[in-house]
């Protein structure tokens, strides 16, 4: 069911999300014409239309730094320590 102006049905529905994040989601919103409230009425009711989420959920891609160092830890190209304070004595040695 489709509702249209004052026969739209309230409910409240709050959730705790980092300024940054209000921001960024307000800005995009905004330059389709839309304020947040419109942009989160619009992703329920896709996620009711589809029957889950309206998007594949994906893993943010680490950079090419952070993509070969856990490749070195799991082929163990890494130092080892026997604590923190052994670590940055080696490394302050450098």
């Amino acid at each position: 069911m489709i509702y249209k102006g004052d026969d739209m049905p309230s409910v409240t529905v709050q959730s705790r999300i980092s300024p940054e994040l209000k921001q960024q989601a307000e800005a995009i919103f905004l330059g389709m014409g839309m304020s947040l409230a419109d942009g989160i009425r619009i992703f329920l009711q896709q996620t009711v239309n589809e029957h889950g989420l309206p998007f594949q959920p994906r893993v943010k891609m680490s950079n090419a730094e952070t993509v070969q160092a856990m490749q070195d830890s799991i082929d163990g190209k890494v130092n080892k320590y026997d604590s923190v304070d052994a670590m940055f004595k080696t490394k302050s040695k450098e």
